[in-house]
């Protein structure tokens, strides 16, 4: 979130997401007992142009729409965004098994539903739905603009400013979400075939359409759409049904105190948000637990301390929003965090990533040939599924000579249009990026590959860093190291995503051009439908980015900061901040390295320093949503682990869309005037009383 990402996975959280499970354990963890191309030995494998079927993308167009609401209202709540894989491979199956149904039903259906149909639809949504994270509308994007840089007192003069604006917006996603999409291409052979990486959660979806097209998995995949209607509707509803409490601000269910109004001041208390109920069935456990810890060593016990040091640390007279009072504490402590555990990881899968790649090389043996169509020199360890899903991962071919020229063509083009929209980013420093920019997507979806663990946004924070330091403070740097950080996270998200793709396709006998093409498509859908979704929060909410409003994009304001201390340094921080950075810093790496050295055996009982670190500046409100996710999940595999196995995904998915999709009524709403009826407040008895007295009064 955080392609799913984006765990997707994509938040900042792609990293947090990366432990997620993306599908039932046991669609993880079947095995290759039965063979699985055996069962579709008597079905044709379409041509890779029958693949991609006009169904195929009017379904997926619909899905993308639903799903970047999804996203988008992810990015700008908490940043926390779950794999929605598997809500994209389930509702692609339950429309085009309808239409096929209905349309054989009358005599008119000329070709049934494949799964590759099914995958390419997969791939298309979640390349859609990806841009919505990757496109930094949470992030580096509007971390560019007014709203966000009035919350600073550094560095918002207007050459590090950028206000959105659709035009400019589509035009840059369309000049960069493609390069990482050519980059990896030539390299697909080697990732799948000659070093057999795992990349788990294309896998998992694999395993996913692969059952949903026996009949049995027909028959499941039925009932789980079923369950995943049900708990949409319901979902929607109650979104629609908190809507009328909501008049103004701090009223609605969304501030009700459950633990009391000193709990409350201090953002712990339950706000009845289905969405992230949702997102607590579908994240670990341990990424919820480590969310509450985190919270209660922040706002239970750092903030309450360091706010009792009020004129002493810090001037009093600061306000609430700024960076030279607590809430510098707040961002800073929480960036340092994250660049702890980034920093970690980067260092760990690059390792891994170079040594994978020295034994994979020297270990290299002559090219295996295969037994199918009458070769009969293949060595015996290849499996049917093996032999049968090589031959055709080979027949389609994409040229590589097209791809280079592509990604060449491409790097131009955007490298004269780039520094039009953002003056302060030249072009020669674009040129460096895109130079360096394959070896980094290379890196990032070998590392994918091996741990399920996506590094984009590390990646661009190393951009931010760099860029912003070269181009320096007099000349927006500001604005220049965000702009980079969009270009890098672009290119390695989108490579890492597609290779994974590729192994979702390479198992279910998806043509390679077919998944490339379904790619290309839903990343254009998702050039111009992200911009519109976020543009539409933009125009219908005021208060859009704004701390401690219904959607405060908190990583805005942390990449903005982050690339104001790359500009600037440190020297403007508040007493000791700098100090406690250091040692959480430090603490991050620590608590990975110990993880690490005690294996994944006990690993599962130490928190995750990035997770840890979402709760520091948003609070604890979200984290409750989720541990109660946690907890019903729990309870209900302790009463039926097998019903719960099959259709808590299906649960979570339909909690998260139906919530997700209210986003788009409400906006509407919003921007149309139309206010809800009523404000629900929750006051103490004293404050209750002091109202009776006005209104008597009165």
């Amino acid at each position: 979130m955080d392609r799913s990402s984006s765990v997707k996975k994509k938040t900042d959280g792609e990293e947090a997401e990366a432990e997620r499970s993306i599908a039932a354990p046991q669609q993880q963890e079947r095995g290759e007992d039965e063979s699985v191309e055996r069962i579709f030995e008597s079905k044709e494998v379409p041509s890779w142009q029958r693949q991609l079927t006009l169904r195929a993308f009017v379904v997926s167009f619909i899905l993308a729409i639903l799903f970047t609401f999804i996203v988008m209202k992810l990015n700008l709540t908490t940043g926390i965004i779950p794999s929605l894989n598997v809500s994209a491979g389930l509702l692609g199956f339950f429309f085009v098994k309808t239409w096929t149904i209905f349309l054989q039903k009358y005599g008119f259906l000329k070709q049934p539903f494949t799964r590759q149909e099914n995958t390419v639809i997969q791939t298309c949504v979640v390349a859609s739905s990806g841009i919505a994270f990757s496109g930094g509308f949470g992030s580096y994007l509007f971390g560019m603009s007014q709203v966000i840089a009035k919350q600073t007192t550094e560095d918002n003069n207007p050459q590090n400013i950028k206000n959105p604006q659709l035009s400019w917006m589509i035009g840059f996603l369309f000049v960069v979400s493609f390069l990482g999409l050519f980059a990896v291409v030539p390299l697909r052979k080697i990732m799948i075939i000659d070093f057999k990486l795992t990349y788990p959660s294309g896998t998992a979806t694999a395993h996913l359409i692969n059952s949903f097209h026996t009949p049995q998995g027909a028959k499941l995949a039925k009932k789980q759409v079923r369950t995943l209607g049900k708990f949409f509707s319901f979902s929607f509803l109650w979104g629609f049904f908190q809507w009328f409490f909501t008049a103004a601000d701090g009223c609605g269910f969304v501030n009700f105190p459950t633990f009391g109004l000193k709990a409350y001041d201090n953002k712990f208390y339950f706000d009845f948000s289905a969405t992230y109920v949702g997102v607590g069935m579908i994240c670990p456990y341990l990424i919820n637990v480590s969310l509450l810890v985190g919270s209660i060593l922040s706002w239970g016990i750092m903030w309450p301390l360091i706010n009792n040091r009020k004129g002493d640390w810090y001037s009093a007279d600061y306000l609430p929003s700024s960076l030279h009072g607590l809430q510098g504490y707040r961002v800073f402590i929480a960036i340092a965090m994250i660049l702890g555990d980034g920093l970690y990881n980067f260092v760990k899968v690059l390792g891994r990533t170079l040594f994978g790649l020295y034994h994979q090389l020297r270990n290299k043996s002559a090219a295996q040939a295969l037994p199918v169509g009458g070769n009969t020199h293949a060595p015996p360890t290849l499996s049917y599924d093996d032999q049968r899903r090589i031959q055709l991962f080979h027949k389609d071919q994409i040229p590589t000579w097209a791809a280079i020229a592509s990604y060449i063509t491409i790097a131009v083009i955007s490298t004269i249009i780039i520094p039009h929209i953002f003056p302060p980013l030249k072009w020669h420093y674009i040129v460096v990026m895109y130079i360096f920019a394959p070896a980094l997507g290379f890196c990032n979806a070998y590392g994918m590959g091996l741990t399920d663990w996506s590094l984009a946004s590390t990646y661009g924070k190393l951009a931010i860093f760099v860029i912003g330091a070269w181009v320096g403070a007099s000349h927006g740097g500001v604005l220049a190291g965000l702009a980079a950080c969009g270009v890098m996270m672009n290119i390695v998200s989108t490579a890492s995503d597609l290779t994974q793709d590729f192994k979702t396709g390479y198992m279910t006998l998806a043509s390679p051009r077919s998944m490339f093409v379904s790619q290309i498509i839903g990343t254009a859908m998702g050039c111009v439908i992200s911009p519109c979704v976020f543009w539409l929060f933009y125009k219908a909410f005021d208060d859009l980015g704004v701390s401690g409003s219904q959607y405060p994009a908190p990583y805005a304001a942390i990449y903005r900061n982050i690339a104001i201390l790359g500009v600037d340094g440190t020297s403007s921080l508040p007493k000791n901040c700098l100090t406690l950075c250091y040692v959480f810093f430090a603490g991050a790496v620590v608590i990975n390295a110990i993880r690490d050295a005690l294996g994944p055996r006990w690993a599962r009982f130490i928190p995750i320093p990035m997770a840890m670190a979402i709760p520091f500046y948003l609070g604890a409100y979200f984290t409750i949503d989720m541990c109660v996710g946690s907890l019903i999940l729990f309870v209900w595999e302790t009463i039926d682990k097998a019903k719960a196995d099959a259709f808590g995904p299906a649960v979570a998915s339909g909690l998260i869309c139906g919530d997700g999709i209210w986003t788009l009524p409400s906006s509407l709403l919003a921007l149309f005037g139309v206010k809800p009826p009523i404000c629900m407040k929750f006051l103490s008895r004293k404050a209750n009383t002091r109202v009776d007295k006005f209104l008597g009064g009165s």
